[in-house]
């Protein structure tokens, strides 16, 4: 018997920013036999040490979400020749430069695509982002809040969560990995700017991607639908 067919299709791209010479090679999430929403999705993923790919590495959720009617795009942060993230200091300044690297590429792809494809709706763009990912989603929430209508971070843990009413704000949580002081809103916080922050008790930090099983994929998924309808 075969397979039934996916509600969505992936390719990828290599673009190229000429003012930082960087080359940005993203991959593609479409609707296949399905309305397209023309609503923009771009993913962020968490570190994977320059090995190339991780922008793949999220099919089940960026997948779910193409086939959802988004047009999803997944940026490679990450390249060979990069210098490697480092491991000792204070995280919120030795890994700055990246979260800005990271912004500004989102800012690239973003303008690249309104050029490309005048015909999707930038009016309520959505970031998500996975651990170093979504640090640079909340950092480029802060730079640039009026490009941006909700951000999803999973398990941020170093850069703080905009404390704003706009975009709107949602993060999903790992068991196992607590955000640093001040990274997450106070309860105070989450009432007066309508913020969702929900922990996930049987999801660990590096469960997150497509290492997750079944049970955790589809309870995300619920999840960033949930945010999305809100």
């Amino acid at each position: 018997m075969n397979a039934p067919a996916l509600e969505y299709s992936w390719d990828t791209l290599n673009l190229f920013d000429s003012a930082r010479h960087r080359a940005i090679p993203v991959a593609l999430y479409v609707p296949r036999n399905i309305p397209m929403n023309k609503e923009v999705v771009i993913f962020s993923h968490g570190y994977g040490a320059n090995q190339g790919g991780d922008n793949r590495h999220y099919s089940y959720l960026t997948g779910n979400l193409a086939s959802k009617g988004y047009f999803v795009i997944s940026i490679q942060h990450e390249l060979p020749t990069d210098d490697l993230i480092p491991t000792t200091g204070i995280p919120q300044v030795v890994r700055r430069p990246f979260w800005e690297r990271g912004a500004e590429n989102i800012l690239f792809v973003l303008n690249a695509f309104k050029k490309s494809n005048p015909q999707l709706d930038y009016s309520h763009v959505i970031l998500i982002g996975h651990s170093n990912g979504a640090d640079m989603t909340a950092l480029f929430a802060q730079k640039y809040p009026d490009l941006v209508d909700k951000i999803i971070t999973l398990d941020n843990r170093r850069m703080s969560l905009p404390r704003t009413a706009h975009p709107k704000i949602y993060s999903l949580r790992s068991s196992d990995q607590p955000a640093d002081e001040g990274v997450l809103p106070t309860d105070e916080e989450q009432v007066r700017y309508g913020m969702k922050i929900i922990k996930l008790p049987n999801t660990t930090h590096n469960d997150m991607s497509d290492r997750a099983n079944p049970a955790q994929r589809k309870e995300i998924n619920d999840y960033i639908m949930g945010f999305l309808n809100d």
